[in-house]
């Protein structure tokens, strides 16, 4: 099955698209870019840069997709955009390449939902089924894991870690790193809880549930520091849920952490 290509569209020579891709009217697919099979690039929409878009992923019009980082000390160093399979990437949006300092690659996983206006910045890691709401800004050198939520209106401070299952409120900033399953709320995002309804809604057993909850009022109450919480708890729980929080709570952060109750 061939490419359909809208006659207004412009194709720079090197681009390499993928069988069954469609291509609106009015779009630029840069030289560098490369589109797997089946991609959607709806109208009026630019992807360029050392550009990679993964099967089955539609781009909605106006989205401006591979372009130079908004970072000051980038100086047209050779970096990349890897974008993964079936993403749905929504009118507005803008997602930067790499910088040499941060890596060199902006990375977002599969099967993510980038609703409209929001921006993923240079260096940005962001794994699977992810969802960044509308209006919502990831700043650079950010992680984001698996089934991650990011509400609307939302600023992720440059460096942060998100974890897994992780769910943040609309209207939030935040500044320091997320546990896997928090839940985060507040203009100056607050660890308030666990991630409940998403546990829930993957089908996480109630043990696991319940020894997360217990780990979590450890985690706010217990005596030492937020990491020695987290090692003994490491020590007291066979979960494997506990044990992604201890893995996380013990790596390295450039941000420190938001901890219950700050």
């Amino acid at each position: 099955m061939s490419s359909d290509i809208h006659p207004s569209a412009i194709i720079e020579e090197g681009a390499q698209i993928g069988e069954g891709c469609i291509i609106g009217p009015f779009s630029l697919i840069g030289a560098e870019v490369v589109l797997g099979a089946n991609v959607h690039i709806k109208s009026h929409v630019v992807v360029t840069g050392q550009t990679e878009i993964g099967e089955g992923t539609v781009v909605f019009p106006f989205s401006v997709i591979g372009e130079v980082p908004q970072d000051l000390k980038f100086k047209g160093e050779k970096t990349a955009l890897k974008i993964g399979a079936r993403n749905r990437i929504r009118e507005h949006v803008t997602i930067n390449c790499g910088t040499e300092g941060g890596g060199g690659v902006t990375v977002i996983g599969d099967d993510g939902l980038f609703m409209a206006g929001c921006h993923i910045a240079h260096d940005a890691h962001l794994g699977d089924r992810v969802i960044v709401v509308n209006s919502s800004a990831v700043a650079g050198h950010c992680i984001i894991e698996d089934d991650v939520i990011i509400g609307g209106l939302c600023g992720i401070h440059q460096f942060v870690r998100i974890g897994q299952g992780a769910i943040i409120g609309a209207l939030s900033m935040v500044t320091n790193d997320v546990i896997p399953h928090g839940l985060v709320q507040g203009p100056r995002g607050e660890l308030d809880g666990l991630n409940l309804v998403g546990l829930k809604r993957r089908g996480v057993a109630r043990a696991d549930i319940t020894a997360l909850r217990a780990a979590f009022q450890m985690l706010a109450q217990g005596e030492g520091t937020f990491q020695e919480r987290a090692r003994r708890l490491g020590e007291d729980s066979e979960s494997d849920y506990v044990q992604q929080i201890v893995g996380f709570v013990t790596g390295a952060s450039d941000r420190s952490f938001l901890t219950p109750g700050n």
